[in-house]
């Protein structure tokens, strides 16, 4: 067993010249955070907390160390971020009594996520997770270290941003087995993106460590876990629910990263414009079922998306099987309104043949761009006339539709109708990026090159929590008051050297000062006591 008090809290290598590690640049004498376990607390008498890797919505992450084995691990703590704290000298975590009730649900899950994990360990795509309990009235999960680098990371290395087919298919593949095991056991993983997806040393293409399935739900009190071009439109507020169609979606969406070389437009904005562009160059280059399996596994909405793993790696792989039923049944993917029309369900054969003709003539002959339409698939391109005439635009609903100032500033149409200018304004009702005014109203008919003000939301208007340390309690509840926070206090030992009723010297504030926290939200003060005095019971005489 390795001397733990030598050894870099970062990286688990022995410190050779002082608190710096050679190996890592980590410094070890650099203050602990109190809002977490402090370096070398021991858990369940072999596991080693290190050093605060990152914390997401429903849980932090610290390099470990496990003394029984010798080897640098991962712990994954349940931590939900922005509703519950630890104070200093407390193990346990400090929730806010409002979110008791939810917290102990979602602590229920993170559970029977982790204890699942744990016994699908032997999947290729899954970091192996090999211990689950409780401590410190929350709950801890043991994964293995894996030396690995993001997917997006590893596209943004390729020489021209993205990679060919033959190559993604190597990497994508095997992933689809884990997830159709994992879908098997009820999870759904609800955030693969070019970050979760990463490569490991092995060769291996992995999914990092999970989330419960409420922080990928807009609509749980957890921090939402999102990522914009890999969200699912059911992970926002609406009437659909997440499924094993959510992860088809996500999983998609980076298969079109890794083939196209940009990130897919949100799933909001693309509920008013289901079209995705790839540059001709590199969509001549993509199998047509690739660029069809994209396209269903990326509708809309999930009712409209291939259903299942075991359907989509078919897709994927082209399987006769796949071919035989695209052309002679109905796929279930389409929309409905594509079959109404009796003359084209006459001959479903012929129309699929003749689609992909049409597509690969676009494909030959157009101007650098290739366009997908999911709604419809593959649809025959509109014919568009010039005219000299001078005509009235009609202005788009730019903010029921979700869009963001990307999406307004990539359409070229509307930036040749109207002069399109942005404001930002804070919003605690409009998620950060989306537009939510407009300075003339939808539907409005006005001359080309009119000018138009958009306001894009900065979402919940955020204030820094100020040093308060050793500031009169009084003096500090007002501070944070006059910057719109709620404010809570709890008493800490005094051991003599410090004012009574003043704020903590360190760490004296949950949040932490220097953090950024809603306006709006609740600021714990940890405050000096009293001087704790002993007085010596006095002994009478019974003479």
């Amino acid at each position: 067993m390795k001397d733990i008090d030598n050894l870099c809290m970062n990286c688990f290598k022995e410190l050779r010249d002082g608190a710096e590690c050679q190996e890592c640049g980590y410094d070890n004498d650099t203050e602990p955070n109190t809002m977490y376990l402090a370096p070398k607390t021991i858990i369940a008498d072999k596991y080693v907390v290190g050093a605060v890797q990152e914390h997401e919505s429903d849980a932090v992450s610290y390099s470990g160390y496990d003394l029984q084995l010798d080897k640098k691990i991962v712990i994954r703590e349940f931590y939900p971020k922005g509703i519950s704290s630890r104070l200093e000298g407390s193990a346990e975590i400090h929730v806010r009594q409002k979110y008791t009730g939810e917290v102990e649900k979602y602590k229920k899950s993170f559970y029977k996520l982790w204890t699942t994990l744990e016994k699908l360990h032997s999947l290729s795509a899954v970091v192996p997770v090999y211990d689950v309990f409780e401590e410190n009235e929350t709950v801890y999960a043991i994964i293995e270290h894996v030396e690995c680098i993001p997917l997006r990371e590893y596209l943004l290395r390729a020489e021209n941003g993205y990679i060919p087919w033959d190559n993604a298919r190597l990497m994508f593949m095997p992933v689809l087995t884990t997830l159709e095991n994992l879908h098997a056991n009820g999870i759904i993983h609800g955030s693969i993106t070019p970050d979760s997806l990463v490569l490991c040393r092995d060769g291996k293409v992995r999914l990092r460590p999970f989330t419960i399935q409420e922080a990928c739900d807009i609509t749980s009190a957890l921090d939402f876990n999102f990522c914009d071009g890999y969200t699912a439109i059911e992970q926002y507020e609406n009437n659909h629910k997440m499924c094993p169609a959510t992860d088809i979606y996500a999983f998609s969406a980076c298969i079109y990263r890794a083939l196209a070389g940009t990130n897919p437009p949100s799933a909001p904005s693309r509920e008013a414009n289901d079209k995705l562009m790839i540059p001709n160059s590199i969509a001549e280059t993509i199998p047509m079922h690739v660029i069809k399996t994209i396209g269903n596994g990326m509708q809309i909405y999930p009712e409209k998306r291939i259903k299942s793993i075991t359907e989509y790696r078919e897709y994927l792989d082209a399987a006769p099987a796949v071919i035989a039923k695209a052309a002679n049944d109905e796929p279930e993917y389409v929309e409905e309104e594509e079959y109404r029309d009796p003359n084209k369900a006459k001959n479903v054969k012929q129309r699929v043949i003749i689609s992909i003709l049409v597509v690969l003539i676009v494909a030959a002959i157009g101007a650098g761009i290739y366009i997908v339409q999911f709604t419809d698939l593959i649809k025959k391109p509109e014919t568009t006339v010039a005219t000299t005439q001078a005509v009235d635009y009609e202005v788009p609903d730019f903010v029921t539709n979700g869009y963001t100032q990307a999406d307004v500033e990539n359409n070229g149409a509307w930036n040749e109708q109207f002069a399109i200018t942005f404001e930002f304004e804070y919003s605690s009702d409009v998620e950060e990026g989306i537009i939510f005014k407009q300075s003339v109203p939808a539907g409005e008919s006005v001359p080309m090159a009119s000018d138009i003000v958009l306001t894009v939301s900065r979402g919940i208007q955020t204030e820094t929590i100020p040093d308060l340390s050793n500031k009169p309690i009084d003096e500090a509840k007002k501070t944070l008051e006059d910057l719109g926070f709620k404010v809570s206090s709890v008493e800490v030992y005094n051991d003599g050297t410090h004012t009574p009723k003043t704020v903590k010297a360190t760490y004296g504030s949950a949040p932490a000062a220097g953090e950024e926290a809603a306006v709006g939200d609740e600021v714990i003060l940890q405050v000096y006591g009293e001087v704790q005095t002993t007085t010596q019971p006095t002994t009478e005489d019974n003479d």
